[in-house]
């Protein structure tokens, strides 16, 4: 035999007689001891640091388990692989087994999100759409149920194999524990914190299926619709200012400009939500008023009525129906988009009139100067 056959022949036969981990990483769950074609001599030293489980396994079948410290491998402390190799009254020559190594430190910073917008039914704005993002925690909590159910016999098994279907699990739980909550919209920011451990405690059973364990879930943000959020934030500065008849006058306003502009269509949705914003807001300002602030209230003689509303009139223009205020006919007609002719109609009226015969109308018209002469002659 020539020297570099022997060389191959010592390695080959080279028994291990230390097995050790060190994790250089922050993502690894299960990691397999590399030296697997070596045979474990009787005897050797086997060390797992804290936050590691080490897992002999026989054949494909999961054997002793072993907690932090340092170990020397007899039969004594391997009575399951002892039991699998026919070890009866111990052994004293080297074996075959995998070692594998469980991380069982906590894995932070994971993400989780809604990847498409998720819908739930609200008391006061009805059905509305929603995103959720946030944080969690976790670590390995059953090393062998966590090998058997999920890495297997996966070399080197990482968070990012696993994060995907904890996702999933996540959004499922925390959308039901949404609509269990039966919280308002409006109150979603003050009750993160709620949520979040409501949400954790019906995972926890979840996440253990896997042998792991869930120890922190966070609710980064909740968004809304962005159209809903602007109208929220309409109403919070009003409340600010304490003039709820000011905002209900402005949230009208609204509603009727966007009547106008779209005839026939849902334009009043907005109007309609934000009406029901202002009424879910001034109940809770009055909710909040210092009593003594109340009897100052009964004691000061009662406000005026506000205005009446502006006069709104249905006008036939170009063969579609539209209302319009006085404000914007007034617009119109320097437009000549109306004109006396145009046939107009408000309530109170018995039928369509010309524009030139209302006499809350025709004063307008008179208002308009004529079109301007011809240049002169060159």
């Amino acid at each position: 035999m020539g020297f570099w056959n022997k060389v191959k022949e010592k390695a080959k036969g080279e028994l291990i007689d230390i097995i050790e981990w060190i994790d250089q990483t922050n993502d690894t769950m299960v990691y397999r001891y590399q030296r697997m074609g070596n045979e474990i001599k009787n005897g050797a030293k086997l060390t797992v640091r804290e936050s590691q489980v080490a897992v002999f396994i026989n054949e494909g079948e999961l054997a002793d388990v072993f907690p932090p410290g340092m170990y020397t491998l007899e039969t004594s402390n391997l009575p399951i692989l002892s039991t699998l190799k026919g070890w009866k009254h111990g052994f004293n020559s080297p074996f075959k087994a995998e070692v594998y190594f469980i991380s069982t430190k906590m894995f932070k910073n994971m993400k989780w999100g809604t990847p498409n917008v998720f819908y739930i039914r609200d008391q006061d704005f009805g059905r509305v759409s929603l995103r959720a993002f946030g944080t969690y925690t976790f670590k390995i909590d059953d090393a062998a149920k966590f090998i058997r159910e999920v890495s297997g016999t996966d070399g080197e098994f990482t968070t990012e194999e696993v994060s995907g279907e904890l996702r999933s699990l996540i959004i499922t739980q925390f959308i039901d524990s949404i609509g269990e909550s039966k919280l308002s919209l409006l109150d979603f920011a003050s009750n993160y914190k709620d949520l979040s451990k409501f949400s954790e405690k019906k995972l926890s059973e979840e996440f253990a299926e896997y042998g792991l364990k869930i120890t922190k879930f966070l609710i980064s943000s909740i968004s809304l619709p962005e159209a809903l959020q602007k109208k929220l934030d309409e109403g919070t500065g009003m409340n600010m200012l304490g003039d709820m008849n000011k905002y209900q006058q402005m949230k009208s306003a609204d509603a009727m400009e966007a009547a106008a502009n779209n005839p026939g269509l849902g334009g009043g949705m907005e109007g309609m939500m934000g009406m029901a914003m202002m009424n879910q807001m001034m109940n809770q300002n009055q909710q909040k008023q210092p009593q003594y602030q109340q009897q100052q209230q009964y004691q000061q003689p009662a406000p005026p009525p506000p205005p009446p509303p502006a006069a709104q009139f249905h006008a036939s223009v170009n063969g579609q129906q539209m209302v319009v205020g006085m404000q914007q006919i007034q617009q119109m007609i320097q437009q000549n988009q109306i004109t006396k002719a145009t046939l107009m109609w408000k309530q109170g009226m018995a039928g369509w009139t010309a524009a030139g015969q209302v006499p809350e109308l025709a004063n307008l018209f008179g208002a308009v100067p004529p079109p301007p002469p011809p240049p002169p002659p060159m």
